[in-house]
């Protein structure tokens, strides 16, 4: 079967999390290190999974810091990165400040949910008509369901930057 056929077979999510472990290996490693999952992507949020592992474990068997990073950094930017792959548009995409509430250790696999689809869409439109960079801040919140169910372990608020790229 051809690359094309696969494709059309695969459902969103599974084309999402295809995307991002190419995406990790080839352009950012930590990301891929990671093992992250796309758990849910619709038009308004997206659900990242970043499983708890020796690799992003910290001396107190919690997720490490800058791995709850990595997990933020891939749901405020994946919704991005698919709007503008839908749109059939290039975009530059960087995270310009980040502010950061560890609230309980999150023991277990961590979910990250950023809920600004809507926004997002918004920026990116904004950017792709004017060729100007637009800043505007995404909120993402990190839950451990396994063993916390909704209860938010972390919250964290992110600038994304994002400017339409010429090819």
């Amino acid at each position: 079967m051809c690359s094309n056929g696969l494709m059309v077979m695969l459902s969103t999510v599974a084309k999402a999390n295809l995307y991002l472990s190419l995406f990790g290996f080839f352009k950012v490693p930590l990301i891929w290190l990671c093992r992250p999952k796309i758990v849910e992507l619709d038009g308004e949020h997206v659900v990242v999974k970043l499983p708890i592992n020796r690799r992003n474990k910290n001396h107190l068997n919690s997720m490490y810091f800058g791995a709850l990073c990595v997990g933020a950094d891939i749901a405020g930017g994946f919704m991005a990165m698919s709007k503008a792959k839908e749109k059939g548009q290039r975009i530059s995409l960087a995270f310009k400040a980040v502010e950061g509430q560890f609230l309980k250790r999150p023991e277990a696999d961590v979910h990250f949910i950023c809920q600004d689809g809507r926004l997002i869409e918004q920026m990116l439109d904004r950017a792709l008509e004017s060729g100007e960079r637009i800043n505007h801040e995404v909120k993402i919140t990190a839950t451990c369901p396994s063993i916390t169910g909704d209860e938010v372990v972390a919250d964290f608020k992110l600038t994304l930057s994002l400017k339409r790229r010429d090819r």
